[in-house]
């Protein structure tokens, strides 16, 4: 009896970024799964700043809830030695650092996070439904940042503009933070 052949496939996988294509909208407030990015987590003491702001072209900010932006790349803020920078040019942040010889560490963290903005007048009240923090323009004015909570999860929310909010999530959170959003843009519009 002859041996059968045997058939060998080969399975592809393909990468898709989370929440691609998802999008949502209520009567004052749009939420957009925003393209990938590259982001590091920074982390230096003072001596390094100047060489690290010099590598990635923009000066790291250095007070609670503040952030620095050229060009499609963001610093923001998380404490007293730590940044999360966001390029959205595709340029590679983490390069950059490599150039600096002052002690710091950069930590790749572009495919641990997803980034959904949340725009519109009802923004604000989207966000309080799970955020605890005073969200209003004199408290926390364009270009505020910080690491807080939303519903159960970690996120570091970047106010881009009067209205518009940056969420930065862990992508395996993406979901549960796309769905609060949601319905808490709903309840907004109500």
């Amino acid at each position: 009896m002859a041996k059968a052949a045997q058939k060998t496939t080969t399975a592809l996988a393909e990468r898709h970024p989370a929440l691609a294509g998802r999008n949502a909208s209520a009567a004052h407030v749009t939420l957009t799964a925003l393209e990938p990015a590259e982001r590091i987590s920074l982390r230096a003491p003072e001596a390094s700043l100047a060489a690290l702001s010099k590598a990635l072209g923009l000066t790291l900010p250095k007070k609670p809830k503040t952030s620095a932006a050229k060009d499609g790349r963001f610093a923001l803020w998380l404490g007293p030695d730590e940044w999360l920078i966001i390029d959205e040019t595709g340029a590679d942040p983490l390069a950059d650092c490599t150039k600096v010889k002052q002690l710091h560490s950069a930590v790749g963290v572009s495919h641990r996070n997803v980034a959904i903005a949340v725009a519109g007048p009802g923004a604000e009240a989207t966000l309080n439904a799970g955020c605890p923090q005073d969200l209003s323009l004199a408290a926390f004015p364009v270009g505020a940042c910080s690491r807080t909570i939303l519903g159960k999860v970690e996120i570091v929310l970047y106010r881009t503009a009067e209205e518009t909010f940056r969420v930065e999530c862990w992508r395996s959170f993406s979901d549960y933070v796309f769905t609060f959003l949601s319905e808490a843009a709903r309840d907004a519009a109500a």
